[in-house]
């Protein structure tokens, strides 16, 4: 690939990763940081045997507020060649694992479409695309043949709050459109006779501090554009502080009882029956995975 200017997401950076790092911080090699069976996603994903989650390095996004940013800054991690990945990807489901998870594999789409040739005969159990949701439709359309699961996050409908904490001019733009393609892409949920998911597209919200205005913006929006059926939506009460929001006063804490359920009160009153709604206990650090190379 050298030579070849990266443009895979929408930051377009134009550069050759074999020589200099985009916004994603990441070169042409592939980078993770794990890869094993993971408990901690939407039941309808971990199930009881757990999801194969690859971690990928590096992200398009770098939320000032990201808890995996020991890893997401392009920091940590190994390098591995396509090769190893489809290695890897055999490995988690000969382990038992309910699909493999892609997470932030955004900027790595290329590779991962190499990866998934050289063993998908191998593979049949879905491939889940976890995303940060600042996608774009060339770098969906290179998965989408092999992609039976979306699990997306929409983080704001603000752009304001997009620029101040993802330095994104059109990220809720991009991640509708994202959505729209996804939905089209896979269809309804679809669920196998234990309730995993098989297909269908799971959309991932972050109450915020400060922001359950937002969110409820967002859900409506959802609601008038989407329905409540073409998706399954998924809010998450986890905002946990990094110790890195001095700047950022409004999010240096964890939301409030009152502010989450104003936003899972309105997600039930739009008729988003099905949701998962997650505990406010899930706040905590202890639900980020250690970043210790395991699998790779």
């Amino acid at each position: 690939m050298s030579g070849e200017l990266c443009n895979q997401c929408p930051r377009r950076c134009g550069i050759d990763r074999d020589v200099s790092r985009g916004f994603c911080g990441t070169g042409n090699s592939i980078k993770v940081a794990r890869a094993a069976l993971h408990q901690w996603e939407e039941p309808c994903i971990s199930g009881t045997r757990g999801s194969g989650a690859v971690f990928f390095c590096g992200c398009n996004l770098k939320c000032v507020f990201c808890q995996n940013s020991e890893i997401s800054r392009g920091g940590g991690g190994k390098e591995i060649s396509p090769e190893r990945l489809g290695e890897i990807f055999v490995e988690l489901k000969n382990s038992g694992a309910h699909n493999i998870n892609l997470v932030t594999p955004t900027h790595y789409t290329r590779q991962i479409r190499a990866a998934i040739e050289s063993v998908r005969s191998n593979i049949d159990i879905p491939f889940v695309y976890n995303c940060g949701g600042y996608e774009s439709i060339d770098g969906l359309s290179r998965l989408s043949d092999y992609i039976s699961v979306y699990l997306t996050d929409i983080k704001y409908f603000s752009d304001e709050l997009a620029r101040r904490y993802s330095r994104c001019n059109d990220y809720f733009e991009r991640a509708v459109a994202a959505l729209d393609f996804m939905i089209k892409a896979v269809g309804v949920p679809k669920y196998d006779k234990d309730g995993i998911m098989q297909g269908g597209v799971i959309v991932r919200h972050l109450v915020l501090p400060s922001h359950r205005h937002d969110s409820i913006r967002l859900l409506n929006y959802l609601k008038e554009n989407f329905g409540t059926e073409s998706f399954r939506l998924s809010l998450m009460s986890q905002f946990t502080p990094n110790g890195g929001l001095a700047d950022y006063p409004e999010l240096n804490r964890r939301i409030t009882t009152f502010e989450y359920n104003s936003v899972t009160d309105t997600a039930y009153d739009l008729g988003f029956r099905d949701a998962y709604v997650q505990l406010r206990s899930s706040a905590k650090a202890e639900y980020t995975p250690p970043f210790d190379l395991t699998g790779v």
